[in-house]
């Protein structure tokens, strides 16, 4: 496993509109449909990557608890499923089943168009979006990586999210997220 740092996203900075296929549903869904009357959390994610399984559980405790607060969560797969199948939405739809479904979406970016958009380097790449759809956050989970004893507690994330409901701007302090890079198609 590469270990990638995210690309930060300048604060304020409009969330890309997309429409993806919803490896859940099997429809295509947009960006503007899913958005949380609060705030919005994209996240690039995968199946196969160690640091994305490392926080599964707090990326599905922060998906449940927010949602009830208004702010979804959207996943993004933009690998290349050539090269890695285990990443294929046939298997996307069972990784999600397996964990309940806990996000509004989990959406493949076939052409991986979207990930470029959002300058998406790793999994997991983590963006907070406002109810207008700026970017008020765009880093890692918490400190916790499969390599060092650091607890999860996603305490990075819900410190934005805990901001951005209180109407306080945005955090200074947002360290990169750091996980798999993105399989890019050849």
């Amino acid at each position: 496993m590469a270990a990638t740092h995210s690309n930060m996203m300048p604060m304020g900075t409009l969330a890309p509109e997309f429409s993806l296929l919803d490896t859940i549903s099997g429809k295509e869904l947009s960006l503007s449909g899913l958005k949380g009357n609060q705030g919005t959390i994209v996240m690039f994610i995968c199946n196969h990557c160690p640091y994305v399984i490392h926080i599964k559980d707090q990326l599905m405790g922060i998906a449940h608890k927010y949602a009830k607060q208004g702010v979804r969560t959207i996943a993004i797969s933009a690998n290349d499923i050539v090269n890695y199948p285990q990443d294929a939405p046939d298997k996307m739809q069972a990784l999600m089943a397996e964990w309940g479904n806990p996000f509004a979406a989990y959406l493949f970016d076939e052409t991986q168009q979207i990930a470029k958009a959002y300058q998406a380097a790793c999994t997991p790449d983590i963006y907070l979006f406002d109810n207008q759809l700026a970017c008020v956050y765009h880093g890692r989970l918490d400190g916790a990586t499969p390599k060092n004893d650091v607890a999860l507690t996603g305490e990075d994330l819900r410190r934005a999210v805990d901001a951005l409901l209180a109407g306080e701007s945005a955090l200074e302090d947002q360290v990169p997220s750091i996980g798999c890079n993105i399989k890019w198609k050849p």
